[in-house]
C-alpha cells in the first residue's frame, strides 16, 4: 500500500512530507493516553549533499500546553541525503489529549559547512470521535 502523505513544506528545494495516522492499539484513552505514528519523507532537489544534523519540534496538545523538543539528528541518525535522493523515517508522538499539533525545521550542513534550514509543516493530531 502505498503512504498517503498528507502534509507538505518545501523549501528552498527541499521537501519534507508528512503522513500521520493515530494508533489505538498504542493509546490507553482509559488513562487519558492518545499515541500518533508519522511516517517523514525528506526529498532533496536543492543541487548539493546535505546532513541532517537537528531537529526541533513544537507538539501542541489540545489545551494548549507546548512541549519543545531539540536534538541531533533523527531516531538516531544524521542521515546525508545527495541531490535527488530521499530519506525515510518513521516516529511517534504520544499526547495526554486526543488532538493536538506538531511542527518544525530541521537543521542541515552543506558540504560546505554552511548551515541551511528546512521546514517540517504543521500537521494536527486528531484522534477519531470514537477514540477520545
Amino acid at each position: 500500500m502505498k503512504e498517503l502523505f498528507q502534509h507538505t513544506a518545501i523549501t528552498d528545494g527541499l521537501t519534507v512530507r508528512v503522513a500521520v495516522n493515530f494508533l489505538p492499539e498504542q493509546s490507553r484513552i482509559e488513562a487519558g493516553k492518545w499515541f500518533w505514528v508519522y511516517h517523514i519523507r525528506i526529498e532533496n532537489e536543492t543541487g548539493e549533499t546535505l546532513q541532517l544534523m537537528t531537529r526541533h519540534w513544537r507538539i501542541t496538545d489540545a489545551r494548549g500546553h507546548v512541549e519543545v523538543i531539540e536534538g541531533e539528528g533523527v531516531v538516531g541518525e544524521q542521515p546525508v541525503i545527495a541531490h535527488g535522493r530521499s530519506h525515510d523515517y518513521v516516529s511517534g508522538c504520544p499526547l495526554s489529549t486526543p488532538q493536538g499539533s506538531m511542527e518544525g525545521h530541521y537543521t542541515f550542513a552543506r558540504a560546505d559547512g554552511r548551515e541551511f534550514t528546512a521546514l517540517i509543516p504543521f500537521f494536527p493530531l486528531a484522534a477519531p470521535a470514537t477514540a477520545g
